[in-house]
């Protein structure tokens, strides 16, 4: 059989590059590419598709919430597998939503690793055992409850927003100008301020700091990004 290929997505190199030598001990299992952020994952998927990503959440640009969203939109057939530090209930829920195949924390271990990536090859979904049950349970509660499939543009039930607008928020709490988000989005500035007066309404938030404290809570940024 083809090796599974594997995308690499994470803001620190260090990261990456401990990932890399663990899968390229792996039997059957290719390491095909590196990204930093959400953006340089999907210019290299479109290049050279993989068939999982490894994607950490909290990143700069473009966070791996709205690009797994984007991706699993885009390219149902490529696996999601989040890894990340944070176990709480909303991290967990919202990569699901967002069409996430599984949610691995960083501290498992490397046999993990591989039976995670083995496990989203089987179209399964894998599930970290130190995520408590509690954060199953409610995730299959929303599923089962009508949640919002991954082709929906929001990518979370408890966050109402499109995912241009978690983008342009997410810059927006990076200390991102209007003039600098509509370089980066390939948007005018008109439509920026647009969207940015939305998100501002549909969030009853009327100031920038506010925003960004919104966007520290949800997960978009950290505090000292």
């Amino acid at each position: 059989m083809p090796p599974t290929r594997v995308l690499l997505v994470d803001d620190h190199l260090l990261v990456r590059a401990g990932l890399r030598t663990l899968l390229e001990q792996m039997p059957g299992t290719e390491v095909v590419g590196e990204a930093s952020n959400g953006r340089e994952a999907l210019d290299l998927i479109k290049a050279n598709p993989p068939d999982v990503v490894l994607m950490d959440i909290t990143m700069a640009e473009m966070n791996g919430l709205v690009a797994t969203a984007q991706i699993t939109h885009d390219f149902p057939n490529i696996h999601i597998l989040m890894l990340s530090m944070h176990a709480t209930k909303e991290y967990v829920t919202q990569a699901l939503q967002a069409g996430a195949s599984g949610y691995l924390l960083k501290d498992a271990a490397p046999t993990e690793l591989e039976l995670a990536i083995r496990s989203v090859m089987r179209g399964e979904k894998y599930l970290s055992p130190a995520v408590s049950t509690h954060v199953i349970a409610d995730y299959l509660q929303r599923a089962s409850g009508g949640a919002s499939s991954r082709s929906e543009t929001e990518t979370s039930s408890s966050t109402p927003l499109t995912l241009r607008q978690r983008e342009i928020l997410q810059l927006i709490a990076e200390g991102n100008t209007t003039k600098e988000i509509a370089a980066k989005l390939t948007l005018s500035v008109k439509t920026v301020e647009t969207h940015r007066t939305q998100l501002m309404e549909r969030l009853d938030i009327h100031d920038i700091a506010g925003l960004v404290r919104y966007a520290i809570r949800i997960g978009l940024v950290t505090p000292d990004m």
